[in-house]
Formats: structure tokens, sequence, C-alpha cells
């Protein structure tokens, strides 16, 4: 399992990788999850960021699943 994103940029660099790779084989993804526009900076317990990052990492677990699932059914991809 890859390790966690916690960079923002990465986050959206893993988004466009993956949406290629997708668009090679011929799959259709989901849209990754939308960035919080609504984070106020404190440090809250339970940011908006915290479920971004949870949900950027099911997207990716997602992607990655498709992908492999595509990988078998036609090695030759």
């Amino acid at each position: 399992m890859p390790e966690a994103l916690t960079n923002r940029d990465a986050a959206l660099a893993m988004f466009s990788a993956l949406q290629q790779r997708a668009a090679a084989a011929g799959i259709t993804l989901r849209a990754p999850p939308p960035e919080p526009d609504s984070c106020c900076g404190r440090g809250c317990n339970g940011c908006v960021w915290e479920g971004w990052w949870g949900a950027v990492d099911y997207w990716r677990e997602d992607a990655e699943a498709a992908l492999l699932k595509r990988a078998s059914e036609a090695p030759g991809l």
C-alpha cells in the first residue's frame, strides 16, 4: 500500500497521473474529491482537510484497483 499523501501538490499530481493512466486504458474514473473551501485555518480537531486526505487515499485506492482489474483482464495494456 502506498504511503498516505500529505502534500496538496503531490495529491493533485497523483490525481492527474492516475487519470491519464486510466484514460489510456479506456477506464473512466470518478472525479477526485474536491478540495475543501471552508477551512478556518485554526487547526481544528477534525479539520475539513483531514476528511479530504481520507477521501484522497480512498480515491487513489479505488483508481488503482480499477487499473489493476483492467490489467488482469487485458494483460497487453
